[in-house]
């Protein structure tokens, strides 16, 4: 109770954000690289064409090549710089994952922000990614751990790279499952879902903690959309009575959403607004709504020991070692 009540504190000393921040105020981003990953729709669409608008070179990391075609169209007319581009990634597939970053880092040039926005949500089966992780383990945590590793190179040649992980609301009711973090045994899927929630918390503190170790410019940082009406609610839709009743809860929550548009407005504060601090939090102002403001988390997100301990596990199921010893 008392590391809650520290954290509370903590938080009502942040420093106030602009009450109404907008695109609008989004700093000049011309001469940036950014790669935004599950861009071909709701948050990291959203994200992509704001910070094409403001002139950086944006790369759409998306696995449907169909809907990112049509994405790109959209990025395109609001860009004010260099021509976007689609970047085929599936998280959910590690030799993808590789496949894209060998392509990014082949052409020598700097990324100066990764946004690790595209995610899956409540999937109703024990679905696998293709190396046999649970899906949304794999996808929403997994394939970030990677591919940021993997595009480490490219991110630290840039002058002050910046990398947003996007988290949830449901991290509060996370843990990680440790005795079966693929939820192999036992599959209950928003638990599942929020493990891999607080799982991105859990990666950009630790991501931070050794990027400034290091001696890096590297800056890690988080933001959660609160409730947003995107297609992040199709992935949890199913079939029967469960699934039934499943669609009328993702309509009144949908009914209930704020735009994806005002969503993604943590997510590109986060990403562009100058001296923000390694490992800050950004969510709408009242939580689940609202323009965004540096907000509160899960208590387990502050643990130097778990980060530490699920650093070690992605490194060993992902086989990925970023080039930063574990010093004390």
């Amino acid at each position: 109770m008392a590391k809650v009540l520290s954290d509370r504190t903590k938080a009502a000393r942040l420093p106030l954000l602009p009450r109404h921040w907008g695109v609008a105020d989004i700093p000049d981003q011309t001469g940036k690289t950014a790669v935004v990953t599950g861009a071909n729709s709701g948050l990291g669409l959203r994200t992509a064409e704001a910070l094409a608008a403001k002139g950086a070179h944006v790369l759409m990391a998306c696995r449907n090549e169909l809907k990112a075609a049509t994405a790109l169209e959209q990025v395109s007319a609001a860009a004010t710089g260099p021509k976007p581009e689609v970047l085929p990634l599936d998280l959910a597939d590690l030799s993808s994952v590789r496949r894209a970053a060998d392509h990014l880092d082949a052409r020598d040039n700097a990324i100066d922000i990764l946004v690790n926005n595209a995610g899956v949500m409540a999937l109703p089966r024990n679905i696998r990614t293709a190396e046999g992780f649970d899906a949304q383990f794999g996808t929403n945590h997994l394939g970030h751990y990677a591919l940021t590793g993997l595009l480490l190179p490219a991110l630290l040649r840039a002058t002050a790279p910046r990398v947003v992980t996007v988290s949830s609301v449901a991290a509060w009711g996370g843990f990680i499952n440790w005795s079966d973090p693929n939820w192999r045994v036992l599959y209950v899927r928003w638990l599942a879902y929020s493990q891999s929630k607080l799982a991105n918390l859990l990666f950009t503190a630790e991501l931070d903690r050794r990027a400034r170790a290091h001696g890096t410019n590297l800056t890690a940082v988080a933001a959660h959309p609160g409730l947003s009406a995107t297609h992040l609610y199709d992935s949890a839709a199913e079939r029967g009575l469960s699934g039934a009743l499943a669609a009328v809860q993702q309509r009144a929550l949908v009914a209930m959403a704020q735009s994806d548009r005002m969503g993604a407005l943590p997510q590109l504060y986060a990403a562009t607004m100058p001296n923000l601090p390694g490992n800050a939090y950004l969510g709408p102002g009242l939580e689940t709504f609202g323009y965004p403001r540096r907000t509160l988390r899960n208590p387990l997100a502050f643990s130097r020991t778990q980060a530490r301990a699920l650093w070690r596990l992605s490194e060993t199921l992902t086989d990925i070692r970023y080039p930063w010893p574990d010093w004390p």
